[in-house]
């Protein structure tokens, strides 16, 4: 969810005119990288620091900084380089506080039961509500950081195309951004184990999350009667004072966001460097373009098209293992390989027949022309967590779930991680 209402909403924009993108970072203690709730000291009790293009504003914890783009940037270019540096302005504000930022999706040895400090001053009545109905002091809410993407829409036709692209892509997004494996200093069994907690912190009211992958949906109208009103009605007997009824409740992978005219795609892991985001971003766009005008074309004036068939049981499934392996998640078996089918066809890469989750992403990248240093490690590497496990490999052996590094070893190579950050960079082991 939002901190707040976001500086600078956009106006109507077409399909693909802007990209509003939020990064979050851990603040950290110099020395020992624990955290520290911070946030305040750094952001002020309002919670917001205006950079002009860019923009600064508090999490639900105090630990969290969230920085975004000031309103809908016009292209991704360059976009890297303008989160570098409000990474180096925030540091150098951190730093007479003896603290610094730590990237990654979810912070190895946080205790969120015992360390988690929810942010006390403007709009703190939504995140205690939050933690009043949820109970937000677990991996799930307070110890996880991700990349947002934000994508616009002119009208429902627009909504629609979009949507159905989204929704098809969703599943194979962790295989690229997988950024999660430790978590209570445990080797997690998913390598992005922050979205595994993602999609169990509403499980009190499941229409919240609605099994993250959206189902397909062709208008505002549709979605506010099919799943707006049945996320505030399954809300109301938990908050009846109704301060969670808003469209940013609505947990799903990808979210409605028609307060700015936009979906806000949420399953992006924070990766080491904004170079690495927006490597990421960049490729899931170049397929997201690709898929829309794709759907656009099939479409039978109502909004429907081909790509709605795609069950949504399947894609669940896809999510569940890209969660789990990351790259080398399966595109085989009988059943999903037929249901899968016409997405690769659509998108020119039947030919290519990628066998898991990284040579889907290595084929679309082929078909799109996305190329980029960045995206060549994460396809000969591995996602960040492929990379980070590699790096905590002890006598040959790659450490497995349910192992515990030492507290040493996670320091060293969560340092090396932040130090990427700082130089926006790869993390390369």
């Amino acid at each position: 969810m939002p901190a707040k209402p976001e500086v600078g909403d956009p106006g109507p924009l077409g399909l693909f005119e802007g990209f509003g993108v939020e990064i979050e970072w851990m603040i950290v203690d110099a020395e020992s990288l624990d955290i520290r709730p911070s946030g305040d000291a750094l952001l002020g009790e309002d919670g917001e620091v205006d950079r002009g293009a860019m923009a600064w504003s508090n999490e639900l914890v105090l630990h969290v900084l969230e920085v975004k783009t000031n309103g809908p940037a016009t292209t991704l270019e360059g976009l890297a380089e303008a989160f570098h540096t409000e990474v180096l302005e925030a540091e150098q504000r951190l730093e007479p506080l003896g603290c610094r930022l730590l990237s990654g999706a979810a912070h190895p040895w946080m205790d969120p039961d015992r360390e988690t400090r929810i942010w006390p001053h403007e709009y703190t009545e939504v995140y205690r509500t939050f933690d009043r109905v949820f109970g937000v002091r677990g991996h799930g809410w307070a110890n996880l950081q991700s990349t947002h993407l934000n994508l616009p829409y002119a009208d429902d036709e627009e909504f629609a195309a979009l949507h159905q692209a989204v929704r098809l892509i969703l599943p194979f997004i962790p295989a690229l951004c997988a950024a999660s494996p430790v978590l209570d200093g445990v080797v997690q069994p998913n390598l992005d184990e922050r979205m595994e907690r993602y999609r169990g912190n509403a499980a009190l009211i499941p229409s919240v999350s609605g099994g993250v992958i959206p189902d397909p949906i062709h208008s505002r109208t549709a979605y506010e009667e099919e799943v707006l009103a049945g996320i505030y009605r399954d809300l109301a007997p938990h908050d009846p004072e109704g301060t969670l009824r808003h469209e940013w409740v609505n947990a799903r992978g990808a979210i409605a966001r028609f307060e700015r005219g936009a979906i806000e795609i949420r399953v992006v892991d924070a990766q080491e460097s904004p170079a690495m985001d927006l490597a990421v971003l960049k490729l899931v766009v170049a397929m997201l373009r690709r898929l829309t005008a794709v759907g656009r074309d099939l479409s039978d004036g109502s909004g429907r098209s081909p790509l709605d068939r795609i069950p949504t049981e399947v894609l669940r499934e896809v999510l569940a293992d890209t969660v789990r392996d990351a790259e080398r998640a399966p595109m085989g078996g009988i059943r999903r390989g037929e249901a899968l089918a016409p997405v690769l066809d659509l998108l020119g890469m039947a030919d290519l027949r990628p066998r898991d989750a990284g040579e889907f992403w290595a084929a679309g990248a082929q078909v799109t022309g996305e190329r980029s240093p960045e995206l060549r490690i994460l396809f000969d590497e591995g996602p960040l967590a492929r990379r980070i496990l590699r790096a905590l490999t002890v006598g040959g052996r790659e450490p497995r779930p349910g192992d515990e590094p030492a507290r040493s070893a996670l320091a060293a190579v969560w340092g090396e991680v932040g130090d990427a950050l700082r130089a926006n960079r790869p993390f390369v082991p």
